[in-house]
């Protein structure tokens, strides 16, 4: 049977990811100048990865749409991009408001790398399935740590700065509940009997829309009350 918007719930998700990523390219662009200068580079960041994903997007829902098959490689191309964006805005949003160890940076982005470059070999097929979730978990495991005890967080509340601390403590929680949707599909995906490509790629691109737009708009949030635009 073909794969259309009116047959497949999976079609339909990658339609939805598509259209908030696009949507929250343009909207964190149009934003970015209304900020002080020291958020412009979170804006900025929150924007390319929202764009970044809206491309990969165009590709992976015609992949998927013409094959039913899981667009692997494209996926992991994108979030190769746009996870080390996401985890280094820790230090971005931390830098806005007051000096931060630049070692505080590269530790953020190699937890991201070992995270992703476990799961994608696991997923790929270049090593056992559980192999490349533990690796991945393990990168994860150290990303949490730097954002709720280590450098990162200590960095946080050194600054003092309560716009700051909420959008800190939002994209950490972002990071430690809304994540764990990704290791759940990939042990569906390929930790059980045989490979569920509609459920695997449903929870995939229903967390990239949680993930990336609203882990972009809690920094916007704060960026408009530290520049005095908004309140509450």
């Amino acid at each position: 049977m073909e794969i259309t918007l009116a047959n497949d719930f999976t079609a339909f998700s990658f339609w939805v990811a598509t259209a908030v990523m696009f949507m929250g390219a343009a909207f964190f662009f149009m934003e970015r100048s209304t900020v002080n200068k020291e958020w412009q580079t979170s804006l900025t960041v929150a924007c390319l990865v929202c764009l970044v994903a809206f491309w990969h997007y165009l590709y992976m829902r015609t992949g998927y749409m013409a094959s039913g098959e899981s667009p692997t490689e494209l996926r992991y191309v994108d979030w190769l991009i746009t996870v080390p964006l996401q985890i280094v805005e820790f230090y971005l949003i931390c830098a806005a408001v007051s000096a931060v160890s630049l070692s505080v940076f590269w530790k953020l982005l190699a937890g991201s790398l070992v995270m992703l470059v476990g799961g994608y070999m696991g997923e790929a097929g270049h090593l056992d399935a559980t192999v490349g979730f533990v690796i991945g978990m393990v990168g994860w495991a150290y990303v949490i740590w730097l954002i709720w005890a280590g450098d990162a967080a200590q960095a946080a509340d050194g600054a003092k700065n309560e716009n700051l601390s909420m959008a800190f403590n939002g994209i950490k929680w972002i990071v430690t509940v809304g994540w764990i949707i990704y290791p759940i599909g990939y042990f569906m995906g390929y930790m059980m009997d045989g490979v569920d490509v509609s459920g695997l790629n449903s929870l995939y691109n229903l967390a990239d829309v949680v993930n990336k737009f609203l882990f972009g708009l809690v920094i916007w949030h704060a960026a408009m009350r530290d520049s005095g635009v908004a309140k509450g």
